[in-house]
């Protein structure tokens, strides 16, 4: 009992270590990359570890300077891209996305994560709601999650009739290649993870209260039907896996070794090439005799504590 008591620990401490890698990736920046991987250990992470956590910083990094590359690609060609990212609660979905996008100009690369339907969605026809969110020429669109929610959630919470999915499996291929031949480059992610790591990660969640608004009712119920989900996931990999959008499954029960996999993947997925770029020349200020620049009261000033 001892040794899986230790076993926990040892995942949790892991597991916290992940979190504050991730408040500190964006200080490769600023900051040697080799320094960074050390300042993470405190002394107390043993070398295989802080070695995993130097190249996973140096792979990103190098990663995301492509991405840019993408973007610079996408936006200058009027391509349009759609990545859906799908799989089970705590699987990861929303930490790529954000190292995805971390980097990229928010007004082409753009994430969509919407709500429940309202009632007025509710009776439109289904992929109505997604559509007005597809990209126009030079954007990249992320869902996370998409309508695939009718064949995940949907199914096992017992929202839409037996009716409503088997026309949903009828007509995701249609609308999917619909958008293919639009013009719309569709990528379909599946990120999958043990019963034993969403465990783990819920655990960690419940426990950590910066972490805590991450769970809802809906994602608890969604552990107590890890089978019921399993199921779902099958049939919807099973009829909606098509040559035009093939489903791409992410191995992601290590999240670093998860975000490299797919973003190196989505890399392959995407002919771009650089855009050459005309230097950027700052051009000198504009000084005038006759301004002068007047003071802010100090009652307006933010007080400083730091």
């Amino acid at each position: 009992m001892n040794t899986i008591d230790d076993d926990l620990v040892r995942r949790i401490e892991r597991d916290l270590a992940d979190s504050l890698d991730e408040e500190l990736e964006l200080e490769l920046e600023d900051r040697n990359v080799d320094a960074l991987a050390e300042s993470l250990s405190g002394g107390r992470i043993a070398a295989p570890d802080r070695d995993a956590r130097r190249t996973y910083f140096r792979e990103l990094f190098r990663l995301q300077g492509e991405l840019v590359k993408l973007q610079d690609w996408v936006q200058a060609g009027g391509h349009k891209l759609v990545i859906v990212f799908e799989g089970r609660d705590a699987a990861g979905k929303g930490g790529v996305i954000k190292r995805i996008t971390q980097r990229l100009n928010p007004r082409v690369a753009r994430v969509v994560a919407l709500p429940a339907p309202n009632d007025r969605e509710r009776t439109q026809w289904y992929f109505q709601r997604y559509a007005t969110h597809l990209p126009a020429a030079g954007e990249m669109v992320l869902f996370d999650r998409s309508w695939y929610n009718r064949a995940g959630v949907e199914r096992v919470m017992g929202f839409c009739t037996e009716d409503q999915l088997e026309e949903f499996f009828r007509s995701v291929p249609e609308f999917e290649r619909m958008l293919v031949r639009s013009g719309i480059q569709l990528i379909k992610y599946w990120f999958s993870i043990s019963d034993d790591e969403q465990e783990l990660r819920f655990l960690g969640r419940i426990h950590d209260p910066l972490k805590q608004w991450k769970l809802s009712p809906m994602d608890l119920e969604s552990r107590r039907r890890w089978e019921d989900y399993t199921k779902a996931k099958e049939a919807m990999l099973e009829r909606t896996h098509i040559a035009e959008a093939p489903w791409w499954v992410v191995k992601a029960d290590d999240k670093k070794k998860a975000r490299l996999n797919c973003i190196a993947h989505l890399l392959g997925q995407v002919p771009y090439a650089e855009v050459e770029k005309p230097p950027v020349v700052l051009p000198p200020r504009v000084h005038h005799e006759d301004y002068v620049r007047q003071p802010v009261p100090a009652e307006m000033h933010v007080p400083e504590r730091y």
